[in-house]
């Protein structure tokens, strides 16, 4: 029979924090920062109270999906301008070679174990974490927050296809691999258009909105079950179930047809996700973490301020190119927000470790610098944000000269 002793206790973690946040205003670390330490004292590490058993590592990768599924939710594709995505976009290449550069470097110093898994592993930023940042301080529709929010897309979809051709656990021949990335997206859009069609259809439309909003919550299963659909294609594909779950919510996202009734949706699927199955994951993350196999290693030790300063050097120094468009201060601080990396480090290290290409003492020093990158970075961008001083060139919700040939 199976126990939800040790799920009971990841559960009342995942109810201790908020609580803790709230009653304690003054401390303003995310929440997911001290979900994984509550995970790490929980567990084996210290006070040994809780085990991945059955229970807590089913709902944890249910978890994971949702993550996923919610982060893909995010992205609403038809906010972003084309000429945003190009400079984001060249910003991201110069972050990969980077990222290639000092990874490479670290595994020919015999630092880590594959280059190829870490560099990706730098690239990503936490757009989970900047969203409220960004929203605080009242940059969501100027054109800062939305080259900030085109950056931080990328650089959570990027990576994640790059891992799924690379580091899934089915993955041998990356070449072959990237002909199956190719037949997937190809049904990718079949099924965009398919998705489309279907929602403009009268009688199916009219029958969902009818009963989405009663015991049967028809919308929220259909999405649900989507996103186990195009998980279970994915790895079909031979790809990360984790690919197919953030596409699935980026094309849920597309179905929306006004904001009121976005906002209610999207209202629900956090309450599912975040009320109950992300937290899990989060803890879950903290319970498996081997922290003693990073304290009795001076190599790993040394490694978390090598991957913090790494983070900063690989996602921050291409944070310039934006001075153009938004001035010196709020590149400078798009590089500290496009620094801050937490979610994608997390998942990237659970695949690392479970397909043998990263040492568990590398994983927990990624981890731990990713945690330091969201404690450390976030306010020093948030201060320069909020600084009294006149910008230096100012920031506004239309595109200005250097976008917009107009």
């Amino acid at each position: 029979m199976i126990s939800f002793s040790s799920l009971l206790i990841v559960g009342a973690v995942a109810v201790a924090v908020p609580l803790f946040l709230g009653l304690v205003p003054a401390v303003k670390v995310p929440a997911v920062v001290l979900e994984i330490l509550g995970g790490i004292l929980v567990g084996p590490t210290v006070l040994g109270w809780v085990h991945l058993d059955v229970a807590v590592q089913v709902i944890a990768d249910l978890g994971l999906g949702f993550l996923l599924f919610m982060a893909g939710f995010e992205i609403d594709l038809r906010r972003f301008d084309r000429r945003i995505l190009v400079l984001v976009s060249r910003a991201f290449l110069l972050s990969m070679m980077l990222a290639l550069l000092v990874a490479y470097g670290l595994q020919l110093g015999g630092q880590v174990r594959d280059g190829l898994l870490v560099g990706i592993t730098l690239v990503s930023t936490s757009l989970g974490v900047l969203v409220p940042i960004l929203h605080d301080a009242g940059q969501t529709e100027t054109i800062f927050g939305r080259m900030i929010m085109a950056a931080g897309s990328l650089a959570e979809l990027a990576p994640l296809v790059l891992l799924s051709v690379f580091f899934s656990a089915s993955s041998k021949n990356p070449g072959a691999e990237l002909g199956l990335l190719a037949g997937f997206v190809g049904l990718t859009a079949v099924i965009v258009v398919v998705t489309q069609r279907v929602r403009v259809w009268g009688p199916l439309r009219e029958v969902v909105h009818r009963l989405e909003n009663t015991s049967s919550q028809l919308r929220v299963r259909l999405a649900i079950t989507f996103a186990l659909a195009f998980s279970a294609v994915a790895e079909h594909f031979g790809l990360a179930t984790i690919l197919g779950a953030f596409l699935a919510g980026v094309i849920v996202r597309r179905t929306d047809e006004t904001p009121a009734s976005q906002e209610e949706f999207q209202g629900k699927l956090e309450a599912i996700g975040f009320g109950f199955l992300i937290p899990v994951f989060f803890v879950s993350t903290g319970v498996g973490l081997d922290i003693t196999a990073l304290f009795h290693s001076t190599r790993a030790i040394i490694l978390v301020p090598v991957f913090l300063v790494a983070l900063l050097l690989v996602r921050g120094l291409p944070a310039l190119l934006y001075v153009r468009v938004v001035g010196r201060t709020h590149a400078i601080a798009a590089g500290f927000m496009q620094a801050t990396s937490l979610t994608f480090i997390v998942v990237a290290t659970v695949i690392g470790v479970q397909t043998g290409h990263q040492r568990t003492s590398t994983a927990a020093a990624l981890v731990v610098a990713g945690l330091l990158s969201v404690v450390i970075y976030p306010p020093i961008a948030l201060r320069m944000l909020m600084s009294p001083g006149r910008p230096d060139r100012p920031v506004s919700p239309a595109l200005p000269a250097e976008l917009d040939p107009s």
